[in-house]
């Protein structure tokens, strides 16, 4: 009587020698590859661009001091830091505070186009506060994005092939995109959400109203 393993471990065999699972697997590890070697590229390019960034935030900064003093204010509280990564900036303009980051970029990651091919991309994005405060409460990626998105201003899509231009998308603005050349994207970006942060107003709290009888 035939041993009742036989049957899987001849089936075990025949798995690790399937044409079928070869031929499959090498689909998903082509597409991967594929994906790996695009994330790699468009890292490439969003790290250039972050770089640029901080040039520019570095020169709005001290045109900024210049304005003001000029004014007779105080510029102690307009400032820019940033990491030894060259991954972070913080910027802060008197009362404002607000942070560029690349931190996001820990996969192969797609923005999602409707009727249209998914751009593979990196993403540099803008947020409310300084944001090595709010990552002190992060213990995961997923945490870290939720905050990320959470006190986003806006973010900048950046292709893996420089001939496609950069997309803008401003959190506050529903449903619109704006294309940016890769050569001019860091200082248009920058300067958009400088404008977006410090061109509003800060509202007074205001407590529930209620109706009173006189």
């Amino acid at each position: 009587m035939t041993n009742s393993f036989d049957f899987f471990e001849n089936q075990d065999v025949n798995f690790k020698n399937s044409p079928i699972i070869k031929e499959r697997v090498s689909l998903i590890a082509s597409h991967m590859y594929k994906q790996f070697l695009n994330y790699q590229k468009a890292a490439e390019n969003t790290a250039e661009i972050f770089g640029q960034m901080i040039e520019c935030l570095e020169a709005v900064v001290d045109s900024l001091r210049q304005t003001f003093a000029s004014h007779g204010v105080a510029t102690q509280n307009i400032y820019l830091e940033t990491d030894n990564k060259k991954s972070i900036a913080v910027l802060t303009i008197f009362w404002h505070k607000f942070s560029f980051t690349t931190r996001c970029n820990y996969q192969p990651q797609a923005l999602y186009r409707e009727n249209d091919t998914p751009v593979q991309s990196g993403r540099i994005m803008a947020i409310k506060g300084n944001y090595n405060e709010l990552m002190k409460q992060a213990q995961t990626h997923e945490d870290e994005m939720k905050l990320l998105l959470e006190e986003e201003i806006a973010s900048l899509f950046v292709p893996d092939d420089k001939s496609k231009q950069t997309i803008c998308k401003v959190k506050h603005i529903a449903n619109r995109e704006f294309y940016l050349p890769h050569i001019d994207a860091a200082r248009e970006f920058a300067l958009k959400c400088i404008e977006v942060v410090c061109g509003n107003s800060i509202y007074h709290e205001e407590g529930v109203r209620k109706s009173f009888n006189i």
